[in-house]
């Protein structure tokens, strides 16, 4: 009741910031943004647009991926009509698809810019079943397993460019609370829910991917501690907000359902204030492997919390995202035949 309390009236925590404080607010004090170069997915729409533009407020030169290269125009018109002189570049990327992701860095290095922030902000609610050109759940496959290669193949690009300009690097995986509504065999459910041996239900599929982005950035923390790398990894709830994600289930029930929440709703700019904060704010450096909300530490499920779990996905989508996923499910029936979530 305390915590609902605190939420509704925008109680400051340890950072000094609560669930009412704004994307622009938390950034006010980072003067090194001028220096940064950040990759955001996700930013033609909704959160990813609003870090995306304050970010380019001060002064951080932005690579927009987008599906729709058309949508990634408009977004960057937006910015610059706000922030004239920015530094944005667009690539082509489907976090869906793994040949998409490996062409967009293949793209990005050539440019030989430096990287020293990544947001794994992209997200997709699917109400319908489909399957990647992979082979893989689609929800699963854009919201957690493309950001896994997207991450894996920056990584040596970020540890090289924080030794270089001597300013840590910071990986940002856009999560949400609904990972704790995932109960069961993560990958059993995975290839159940693949290969439709189960009813699709929209919302365990976007729980289980959330659950991932979690325990993606727990074996991501530590493995960038074993490379020695000046680059964080943390994990952020941005909050209750109605944005383009809920897209395929408009009507009359979300309508409703928004309706009777709209008190514990956030702005967009409330929503991407905890991404940001993570992204940049200076009393954070050195914390990594964390899961924050409304701009402060906080709990994470059972489940998300288990180390072994966490490099476990971590060895099962290393191995899928090398071969195609239908072979990497076969490669992987011994995992399946574990406990992997309970």
């Amino acid at each position: 009741m305390l915590m609902t309390v605190k939420y509704l009236i925008g109680s400051a925590g340890p950072s000094g910031f609560g669930s009412k404080s704004t994307a622009e607010e938390v950034t006010e004090a980072c003067t090194h943004i001028s220096s940064i170069t950040a990759i955001i997915t996700g930013a033609t729409s909704g959160i990813g647009a609003e870090t995306a533009l304050v970010l380019a407020k001060r002064g951080a030169r932005l690579i927009l991926p987008a599906r729709s290269l058309k949508a990634a125009e408009e977004a960057k018109a937006r910015i610059i009509s706000e922030c004239p002189g920015s530094d944005i570049i667009i690539l082509p990327l489907d976090l869906s698809s793994l040949a998409s992701v490996r062409s967009f860095v293949s793209l990005f290095l050539s440019l030989d810019l430096p990287l020293n922030l990544l947001i794994n902000n992209a997200g997709k609610f699917s109400d319908r079943h489909a399957v990647s050109e992979d082979g893989v759940e689609m929800t699963f496959a854009t919201n957690y397993l493309g950001h896994f290669l997207l991450t894996k193949l920056l990584l040596e690009k970020m540890a090289e460019t924080a030794k270089v300009t001597g300013i840590e690097g910071r990986i940002v995986n856009v999560s949400s609370t609904i990972h704790s509504w995932f109960t069961g065999d993560g990958i059993q459910y995975l290839d159940n829910v693949t290969r439709k041996k189960i009813p699709y239900d929209p919302t365990k599929a976007y729980s289980f991917s959330k659950l991932a982005n979690v325990l993606h950035t727990k074996a991501l923390s530590e493995k960038l501690k074993e490379m020695n790398a000046n680059v964080t990894a943390n994990c952020v709830h941005p909050g209750i907000v109605r944005t383009r994600l809920t897209r395929d289930r408009e009507g009359l029930i979300t309508d409703v359902v928004f309706f009777l929440a709209s008190k514990l709703l956030k702005t967009i700019p409330q929503a991407a204030a905890t991404t940001c904060y993570v992204a940049v704010h200076p009393t954070l450096a050195g914390v990594s492997g964390k899961y924050f909300s409304d701009c402060n530490e906080s709990a994470t499920s059972k489940l998300a919390c288990n180390d072994q779990e966490a490099f476990r996905l971590w060895e099962f989508s290393d191995k899928l995202t090398i071969e195609k996923a239908v072979v990497g499910f076969k490669s992987f029936t011994s995992l399946r035949t574990k406990q992997f979530i309970v």
